[in-house]
């Protein structure tokens, strides 16, 4: 039921904007509804790990809320870009949707956030596993908060109209990226939406399901 709701729901948020490029809407809408829900699974990790609990309720409520943030966030992006490709660039990271850049963010707060308060716990000599735990959950929603704020008030953002500003991506997508003199680029880890078309003898239906690439190979000519 709940797989129906968020796909009837990502249906109509893309049927609403029709009338813009359908491929790049598309691509806003997926790449930023899957950034969401990774997004909401790690912040749903970090209140598990502050109230050291077992239970993955909150990994449940995360990847929902998440989703519908996900999915938001592609309406806005569509919005500002008129339908178009864009480049948002971050205080720290760049990226072709908005949503990306507060995930990078919350990944570099749970970071920070582990490496400082268990360099605390070294001088005060405690286990470093509560450091680990704990500043990771605490970093993880201080680095949201900032992607956040970045994204809406610090970022730039430019389109594919904007000739001589905007250049296209040549790299391949990933949140870690390795590039080579001849164009070649190797991303890895990178959030994306399989689209599948499920046949029954007595109709059909279109799936959307989230995935990730691991290794993201790409070469230019």
């Amino acid at each position: 039921m709940k797989n129906t709701l968020f796909s009837l729901l990502f249906l109509f948020t893309l049927s609403t904007f029709s009338s813009y490029s359908k491929a790049q809407t598309v691509e806003l809408l997926a790449g930023n509804t899957l950034n969401g829900a990774m997004n909401g699974v790690i912040l749903g990790g970090a209140s598990m790990a502050l109230s050291n609990s077992n239970d993955f309720y909150p990994l449940q409520v995360g990847l929902g809320l998440g989703t519908l943030y996900g999915i938001g966030m592609g309406a806005y992006d569509i919005i500002q870009g008129g339908g178009k490709e864009i480049l948002v660039s971050g205080l720290f990271n760049d990226g072709s949707n908005s949503s990306i850049i507060v995930l990078l963010d919350t990944f570099y707060g749970a970071a920070a956030g582990s490496i400082i308060v268990t360099s605390v716990m070294l001088v005060a000599n405690e286990p470093l596993i509560d450091g680990v735990q704990y500043g990771a959950g605490i970093g993880a929603f201080i680095g949201f908060g900032f992607g956040v704020f970045d994204t809406f008030f610090l970022a730039n953002r430019t389109t594919s109209t904007l000739a001589g500003v905007y250049q296209p991506n040549t790299k391949a997508n990933g949140l870690l990226g390795i590039g080579f003199e001849n164009g070649t680029s190797v991303g890895l880890v990178n959030p994306t939406l399989f689209n599948s078309l499920d046949l029954t003898r007595s109709s059909f239906g279109n799936s959307v399901k989230p995935a990730v690439e691991f290794v993201n190979l790409r070469v230019n000519f």
